[in-house]
C-alpha cells in the first residue's frame, strides 16, 4: 500500500438536514491537504465492524476516533484493544444520530445488521458524512435507489463492502474474462456454502442491559427480543441475517459477493427474469429466511445476447465445486472456463482437456478500504471501486432470488422500473412498511 498522495484538495459538504432528525449537514468544510487526518466512525463494532477497526489502523491518513454500537456492552473491550495498541481511546454513542451532529467526524463506516445499511448511508450523506456501508447495501431495492440518488444529490464518497473489487487478482480476472480469454461468455454460476448450524429455537424475553433493543430494530417493525434455551439473544449479534425483518439470508450475507462478481463479469445490470425456490430443508430451529436454495437469473447482456447466472445456497456438507469449498463464482465461454474460488484470485482453464492457461492470487481487505479513503481524500466518485449503482444492482439480485422464493412463481422484471410486471404481492416484498422516526424517504 502506497502512501495517500501528497496534494490540497476541498472537502464537498452537503447542504441539507437528515429527514426526521433536523440535523444540518456536519462535517470539515475546508482540508489543509492529504496530510490531514481523515476521522472515521465505525458504526457497529461486532463482526464484520473488527474488520473496519482493524483495517483503518493500517492506513496512514484514517483514524477511528468514534466507535457507534446500539450495545454499550462492547465499549469497554474495544476501548481496551485501542489502548492495548497505543492509539487514542476513541468517543462512545450508542445513538448514530449524536454521530452525525459531530463535525469531526467524517467518515461513517457502516457495519451494522442489513436493516440498517441504507437509512443509515442516506442519513449520513445528508449530515455531509463519507461512507462505507458494508454488503448487502440494502434491505431491499426501494433502499437501494435512495441511496444511489442520496450518494449523487449530496456529493458523497460511498463506498460498497464487496471487496474483490479492489483486489488485484479478482480485478485481473475479471479484466482477462472481458477481453476474451475464454471466448464469448454466455453464463456464471456462483455457489455459496458456508458451515450454518441449527441455532435452536426461541421465545421472548428482556433484551440484556446495556443493549437499545428500540434502536437495535431502527427501520424494522417492532418485534419481541428472542431468547435461547440458555437465556441468551438467539438472533443478536449475528443469526439476524436469518429473520425477514432484519436480514437476508446467505443470499445477501455471502452471496452478494458472488452475484456482484457475477454481474461485473457478465457486464449486465438488470435481470429481465428470475426463478428462484428455496426452503428450510435443514434443521427445525428459529431461522425464516431459506437455508437452500436454487436461483436462476436472465439478462441481455450489451450484446444483446442473452446472459445467464445462477446461484445455490445449502448451509451444510458439501463437496468443491468452485476450487474453493466455501463459496465462488465460475464463467463459461465458447472456449473454456474460468473459476474465482476467494476474493483475490482466479484460474482460466482452454478446450475439451481443461488446460489452465492462467491464474494469479493477490488480494486483501485492506486493498478496498485503501481505495475509499484514496476516494474521500480526492474526491473523485469516478474512482470508486465499489460504487452504490453496483451495491445497488448486485444486492437487488439478492431480493429477487428471495422474492422469487417467498411468492413460489417465476419474475418478470421491468428492467426500467426494476419492479416486477403485473405482480403487487412480489413488489410488495422489495420495499418495506418502515417505523416512524426511521423511515427511508422518498425524496432524500
Amino acid at each position: 500500500m502506497g502512501e495517500l498522495s501528497r496534494r490540497n484538495f476541498m472537502k464537498g459538504t452537503a447542504a441539507g438536514a437528515a429527514v426526521g432528525l433536523g440535523l444540518l449537514g456536519t462535517s470539515k468544510t475546508a482540508w489543509a491537504g492529504a496530510n490531514e487526518r481523515i476521522n472515521v466512525c465505525v458504526m457497529g463494532i461486532n463482526g464484520r465492524g473488527r474488520s473496519h477497526l482493524e483495517n483503518y489502523g493500517k492506513i496512514p491518513n484514517a483514524q477511528v476516533t468514534t466507535i457507534c454500537d446500539v450495545d454499550s456492552r462492547l465499549f469497554k473491550p474495544c476501548r481496551e484493544n485501542f489502548a492495548a495498541k497505543g492509539l487514542p481511546e476513541p468517543k462512545c454513542e450508542q445513538d448514530i444520530r449524536k454521530v452525525l451532529e459531530d463535525p469531526d467526524v467524517d467518515v461513517i463506516s457502516i457495519a451494522t445488521p442489513n436493516h440498517w445499511h441504507a437509512l443509515a448511508t442516506i442519513w449520513a450523506c445528508q449530515a455531509g458524512k463519507d461512507v462505507y456501508v458494508e454488503k448487502p447495501m440494502t434491505h431491499n431495492i426501494y433502499e437501494g435507489k435512495k441511496v444511489v440518488e442520496a450518494a449523487a444529490k449530496y456529493k458523497r464518497i460511498v463506498q460498497h463492502g464487496t471487496q474483490l473489487r479492489s483486489n488485484p487478482g479478482f480485478i485481473e480476472g475479471i479484466n482477462e474474462l472481458q477481453n476474451g480469454i475464454i471466448g464469448d461468455v454466455y453464463m456464471a454460476r456462483c455457489v455459496c456454502y458456508k458451515w450454518r448450524p441449527s441455532i435452536g429455537k426461541g421465545h421472548p424475553g428482556a433484551p440484556p442491559e446495556g443493549l437499545d433493543w428500540n434502536l437495535w430494530q431502527g427501520p424494522a417493525k417492532e418485534e419481541p427480543f428472542m431468547l435461547n434455551e440458555n437465556g441468551e439473544g438467539i438472533y443478536v449479534h449475528y443469526f439476524w441475517h436469518w429473520v425477514w425483518a432484519y436480514g437476508n439470508g446467505d443470499i445477501g450475507n455471502q452471496g452478494v459477493h458472488q452475484l456482484d462478481a457475477a454481474r461485473w463479469g457478465l457486464n449486465v445490470k438488470v435481470p429481465y427474469r428470475v426463478a428462484s425456490m428455496g426452503g428450510m430443508f435443514l434443521w427445525d430451529d428459529a431461522k425464516e429466511v431459506f437455508n437452500v436454495s436454487s436461483s436462476s437469473f436472465m439478462f441481455k447482456g450489451e450484446d444483446g445476447k442473452d446472459k445467464m447466472m445462477t446461484l445455490e445456497v445449502r448451509p451444510w456438507c458439501t463437496n468443491d465445486e468452485a476450487g474453493g469449498k466455501s463459496f465462488g463464482v465460475m464463467f463459461y465461454g465458447s472456449d473454456g472456463w474460468m473459476t474465482f474460488p476467494g476474493y483475490g484470485s482466479y484460474k482460466a482453464y482452454k478446450g475439451k482437456d481443461n488446460e489452465l492457461i492462467k491464474e494469479a492470487n493477490e488480494g486483501d481487505d485492506l486493498y478496498h478500504f485503501q481505495n475509499f479513503i484514496d476516494c474521500v481524500v480526492s474526491r473523485d466518485a469516478d474512482k470508486i471501486n465499489a460504487k452504490p449503482i453496483d451495491g445497488h444492482l448486485s444486492s437487488a439480485l439478492s431480493h429477487y432470488a428471495l422474492t422469487g422464493a417467498r411468492v413460489n412463481r417465476v419474475l418478470e422484471i421491468d428492467t426500467e422500473a426494476e419492479q416486477v410486471k403485473n405482480d403487487p404481492e412480489a413488489n410488495s416484498h422489495l420495499t418495506r412498511v418502515y417505523r416512524e422516526g426511521f423511515v427511508v424517504p422518498e425524496v432524500v
